[in-house]
């Protein structure tokens, strides 16, 4: 087999997407992975060591581990879901 070193040309008809054409913009994804680290984060958040049949945990209903590590999560789904839904500026 041969490879050709010639680019692959688009069919006729096909012309590359303008930057008013994008369904997203910049803005768009760097929301997009400020909420990913928020989902991350709030779910690192709520870790932590189980009780067991031996020996009682009372860490596992900490205020970070029940209240602050799903609201963050909650709040990054939602950021997340917005980042999608936003219009790009157009220039």
């Amino acid at each position: 087999m041969s490879q050709s070193t010639e680019p692959i040309k688009p069919a006729k008809g096909i012309e590359p997407e303008t930057f008013d054409q994008k369904a997203l913009g910049r803005n768009n994804f760097i929301c997009m992975i400020i909420a990913g680290v928020m989902i991350v984060a709030g779910f690192l958040l709520m870790l932590g060591g189980a009780s067991t049949e031996t020996e009682f945990n009372p860490d596992i209903f900490s205020t970070r581990r029940i209240v602050i590590g799903p609201a963050i999560a909650f709040l990054g789904f939602v950021m997340m879901a917005v980042a999608v839904c936003l219009m790009p500026k157009k220039k």
